[in-house]
């Protein structure tokens, strides 16, 4: 059996370009634009891709509304040209959605709405998304679902990414155009040399080797400015506001394919959100975090918060028992000194270190909207360091997104598995877009799939997952690759689990 993700293990020392430390959106977008410049890459990850902050989202592709509030009007428009590039790039994982606002009296007025509304439709040149629009919430689908006193609102568009996804495609395009891709490999040392870094890495089951690159990439997310105190002695001042965003998942609330934004008293906004067929996701949350970055979970007052402001909104309220999983991120968000949590900057700001030898690029802030703007400007702080192949990402699909329209595809992968439940094939559309084929092989029915895990998770898959996609356990299978473990038995993790286990890979 392969090297689970793919790669080749090698040992002793090699000279790379470029060592990119963190393997969430931002350094899976950097490693992925460099590789493809042509410069030799390797990046590590001390867990699994995406197992912090980029997971842990509210699942968007945005320009963010809210933040033309605070001026943020270049955040705001590149976010939303980028909502269209990546909407191209990855129609699998990404579509629009609607979110429609309901206009509550004694908060932002009516007027004001439509005028930010106005401005998101224009500022970042929308092209293939529909426009704003008001709306009449006396009439299905939302009567009966929001309370009586919210009569009017408005509608606009964005999209849904999956996010953990949307991190193991940037890596698995960064690994098929030569970068190694490390999970579970922690930089537990960094010595800076004239002309190039040396790095320690050491892997779970203890073994080390050495990396020598000549420049580093810091894309550690909230671990950036520890990492940069290991690169450089006491390193540069602290850089960051942790800032928590937390979620819940209750049973779906409403009918309908579209999102409610909902303004709270506050100031903040709290999404309401179709998820994962059965479910609607409520959050986020803007909460200083000061705790232990490797177990960060939602509070009681996080949880009663989100759902007190879905409460005021939502005809039937949401009670705590409904809750049926919550998850919590920690967003390494740029100090800009603000005075509230919800009007930090969510945009990106890089410190680059040439002083004293090989170059190191700290990367600070920014949103999974724009990873692939943040990656190119990274490297063009880093091109008189390293001679580059010229910009390519923008009309490049990940991997799965090679389409040109997604219902076609769906329509034309009924046809070839005529023998798939529709529920399944469309999850597995959605998941492995065009590379579907590799996932189901030569299979012609159910009973060739291998081993039966459960609702339509079958051993075919599992196997994809760790040979193409990096996963290592029943978390990363269950919860980041896919969100099935909101849908089968708690027992399914022991079976995966055992399974993994019987491959002899290594597994942590």
């Amino acid at each position: 059996m392969p090297s689970p993700g793919g790669c080749s293990r090698r040992t002793g020392a090699d000279l790379q370009d470029l060592l990119v430390i963190g393997g969430g959106i931002n350094g899976v977008g950097i490693a992925r634009d460099a590789a493809g410049r042509g410069l030799s890459v390797t990046l590590c990850e001390k867990e699994d891709l995406a197992s912090h902050t980029s997971s842990a989202s509210t699942k968007l592709i945005h320009g963010g509304l809210r933040y033309l509030e605070q001026y943020e009007f270049r955040l705001v428009a590149e976010a939303l040209r980028e909502r269209e590039v990546l909407l191209k790039a990855a129609p699998h994982i990404i579509w629009p959605l609607r979110f429609v606002l309901p206009h509550d009296k004694g908060l932002r007025p009516a007027w004001m709405l439509r005028i930010g509304l106005a401005l998101y439709d224009t500022i970042g040149g929308r092209r293939s998304l529909p426009g704003s629009r008001r709306v009449d919430l006396t009439k299905p689908p939302h009567r009966g679902v929001l309370q009586d006193r919210l009569r009017r609102g408005f509608e606009y568009s964005d999209c849904w990414v999956e996010d953990a996804r949307l991190v193991v495609l940037c890596a698995m395009d960064a690994r098929d155009r030569g970068a190694e891709i490390l999970v579970r490999t922690e930089c537990v040392a960094l010595e800076r040399h004239p002309t190039h870094w040396r790095a320690t890495l050491r892997s779970r089951d203890g073994t080390e080797r050495t990396v020598e690159a000549r420049a580093l990439a810091n894309a550690a997310g909230p671990w950036v400015d520890e990492v940069a105190r290991k690169a450089l002695g006491q390193g540069p001042p602290a850089r960051l506001r942790l800032v928590k965003g937390s979620h819940i998942i209750v049973p779906r609330k409403y009918p309908g394919q579209h999102a409610y934004i909902f303004q709270n008293g506050d100031g903040r906004v709290v999404f309401a959100i179709p998820y994962e067929r059965d479910f609607t996701l409520i959050g986020t949350t803007d909460q200083l975090f000061e705790g232990e970055l490797d177990s960060v979970t939602i509070s009681p007052e996080e949880v009663r918060y989100l759902r007190e402001a879905a409460g005021e909104y939502f005809r039937s309220g949401i009670a705590e028992d409904e809750i049926v999983a919550t998850y919590a991120g920690v967003r390494p968000l740029y100090e800009d000194n603000s005075a509230r949590n919800s009007t930090v900057t969510r945009d990106y700001a890089f410190e680059l270190d040439t002083q004293g030898g090989a170059p190191i690029l700290s990367v600070y802030g920014g949103k999974i909207t724009t990873f692939r703007k943040l990656a190119e400007h990274a490297l063009g702080r880093l091109a008189p360091q390293l001679p580059m192949g010229p910009k390519w990402t923008r009309t490049a699909p990940l991997p799965g997104g090679e389409m040109e329209d997604f219902a076609a595809f769906l329509w034309r992968a009924g046809e070839r598995f005529s023998w798939m439940p529709p529920e399944m094939l469309l999850r597995l559309a959605r998941a492995y877009g065009t590379r579907i084929d590799k996932v189901v092989g030569t299979a012609d029915g159910l009973d060739r799939l291998g081993d039966h895990f459960g609702g339509d998770l079958y051993e075919s898959e599992l196997r994809y997952l760790v040979e193409e996609e990096f996963a290592r356990t029943p978390q990363d299978i269950l919860w980041r690759r896919s969100k099935l473990g909101l849908h089968l038995p708690a027992e399914t993790e022991r079976r995966v689990a055992d399974w993994l286990n019987e491959q002899g890979g290594d597994f942590a």
